[in-house]
């Protein structure tokens, strides 16, 4: 019986990780389409859509949420190690870093 229960859960968990890569989908096409329009809400919603379905999809493929955090630092700090264009034209990367540590506070 504990196989079939392991199958069923097996079976949940891939339908759950590909209705989430749809919303992953999903949340992208509004994003773009909201862009298109004047008005940042319809934006704002989108990208946070977006973050939260990738955590989400993180969780479910085996990537906590805390390493996908420590990985989005590196990435950053990176990024601007190596002067990348939008951190050497707007200083967006180190904006966005200093934010992200400042939360955790």
């Amino acid at each position: 019986m504990a196989s079939k229960t392991r199958e069923i859960d097996v079976a949940k968990n891939l339908k759950i990780i590909e209705w989430l890569k749809a919303e992953l989908v999903d949340s992208v096409g509004a994003l773009f389409k909201a862009l298109l329009k004047t008005g940042n809400d319809a934006a704002a919603d989108a990208l946070a859509a977006i973050i939260v379905v990738t955590y989400l999809l993180g969780k479910r493929v085996g990537v906590s949420f805390y390493t996908v955090d420590t990985r989005v630092k590196a990435h950053l700090l990176a990024n601007i190690n190596s002067g990348h264009e939008v951190e050497r034209w707007y200083g967006d990367l180190s904006d966005l870093l200093h934010y992200i540590e400042n939360q955790k506070r």
